[in-house]
């Protein structure tokens, strides 16, 4: 099964950024859709981006044009470069494969890794 270690998050004040990272455990990452999810305290996980296997990209409306979604597979790498953060962007964020199911992006398996943690205060 594929594995992921999520890397890059910290404190960060209303405004500023921040550059997530996903590294994954196994080449053969390439071939699937990544996407970049985020739970915060008392709600559900939601999803925040994706990123296919040919590079095409789609966001959360919350997020559009804020955030950019990019992949490296040589560095077996999916990056969430965050800019004008707002306070409600905090959450854990964690990052697995997907796939389109009933013609909406869900994750392959219930596989979640650490995740890491953002938190925009001032």
């Amino acid at each position: 099964q594929l594995q992921f270690v999520e890397s890059g998050g910290g404190l960060v004040q209303p405004g500023g950024s921040r550059r997530l990272a996903c590294t994954a455990s196994r080449s053969v990452f390439s071939i699937y859709a990544i996407a970049w999810y985020r739970q915060a305290p008392g709600k559900v996980r939601e999803l925040v981006a994706v990123v296919t296997a040919n590079s095409s990209t789609n966001y959360a409306d919350t997020v559009k044009g804020r955030f950019t979604i990019s992949r490296e597979n040589a560095k077996k790498t999916v990056s969430l470069q965050m800019n004008s953060l707002k306070p409600e962007d905090t959450a854990v964020y964690y990052c697995t494969t997907v796939h389109i199911r009933d013609n909406e992006w869900s994750p392959r398996n219930d596989y979640w890794g650490q995740g890491t943690q953002v938190t925009v205060s001032s």
